[in-house]
């Protein structure tokens, strides 16, 4: 373990999840390197940093090697909303496969450990309620969303086949639905669906009629839970989510409440293969981590909204 400051590498850095994670790790004092290949990513999210003697940005796409020293892997990087990892399905795989490949090759080789953000889809749609880590999940193979399934599926294989070949230092986070500032707005997740409609005045869509439900996370608590996995001694999968449960179309409810009660709800049919119930069980989380989510959806709404409202203008 070195004695000054970690030496971190975050892949998909710049990206929402990823450049929350580079605000804790440098505010704490830590060293980043923050790699992106701006696919889904701004350098915008991590400008603060741009010009700090402990933050360095690089460009570059994780199927492709790279090396570099570092002491420890945040492996985040990977198209996460179904608009993105769908518009290139087999560079979606390639991502996770190859992209966790180099990421595994480079902590082997510099002896770091790594930590995997894998995913609740996993799960696919899920015969088990709630999803605990055991649950091995019913997911379609062949299916419009399996490049990013089975392609996180493969991900957590590679790294306990590392575990097992080679001594790795592996930690893996299932995360579950979150969100918060710095979503984009064409990213086709829910939450961001939801308020860009209410702000932009415009019906917001349910898909099929919204009884389907999930859980959502914000931001900074999963950082937190992220954090707590990486420093601590359990390897994992560990779900990372917020218990509470709501329907899509409770969360429509919230979203219009706060921006425009007066904007109708409109139907259009499911998408194939969209889960029917979404919600961890934290129990292992709660146990291992001493962690659980401290900000409610109604809390967590208004710091995304008021970011939404900036960026739209």
């Amino acid at each position: 373990m070195p004695s000054g400051p970690m030496r971190n590498l975050v892949t998909g850095g710049a990206g929402f999840l990823g450049s929350h994670l580079v605000d804790r790790l440098m505010q704490a004092g830590e060293e980043v390197l923050c790699l992106d290949n701006t696919f889904t990513g701004r350098k915008a999210n991590v400008r603060q940093w741009w010009d700090h003697p402990r933050f360095e940005f690089i460009r570059h796409d994780v199927t492709e090697p790279i090396k570099l020293e570092v002491d420890r892997i945040w492996h985040l990087a990977c198209p996460a909303s179904p608009i993105h990892y769908q518009t290139n399905p087999v560079k979606t795989a390639k991502t996770s496969f190859l992209g966790t490949y180099n990421m595994l090759g480079l902590a082997r080789r510099v002896k770091a450990r790594l930590l995997l953000a894998s995913t609740s889809e996993v799960y696919g749609d899920p015969d088990v309620h709630p999803q605990l880590e055991s649950y091995r999940g019913c997911v379609n193979p062949i299916g419009i969303r399996a490049c990013y399934d089975e392609g996180k599926r493969i991900a957590e294989t590679l790294c306990f086949d590392y575990q097992r070949m080679h001594g790795s230092e592996i930690r893996i986070a299932r995360i579950f639905n979150t969100y918060g500032p710095r979503m984009l707005a064409d990213d086709g997740r829910v939450v961001s669906n939801f308020i860009v409609q209410a702000l932009r005045g415009e019906p917001i869509t349910l898909y099929g009629d919204g009884s389907q439900s999930r859980s959502f996370c914000y931001v900074d608590d999963l950082v937190e839970g992220l954090i707590r996995l990486m420093n601590g001694t359990s390897t994992g999968p560990i779900n990372l989510g917020n218990p509470h449960e709501f329907t899509i179309r409770q969360l429509a409810e919230q979203v219009r409440a706060r921006i425009n009660p007066e904007l109708p709800l409109i139907e259009k049919p499911l998408p194939a293969d969209d889960p029917r119930q979404r919600q961890p069980d934290i129990v292992l989380a709660q146990r291992a981590l001493g962690w659980q989510p401290q900000v409610s959806l109604e809390q967590g709404l208004e710091p995304t909204i008021a970011w939404f409202q900036e960026l739209l203008g």
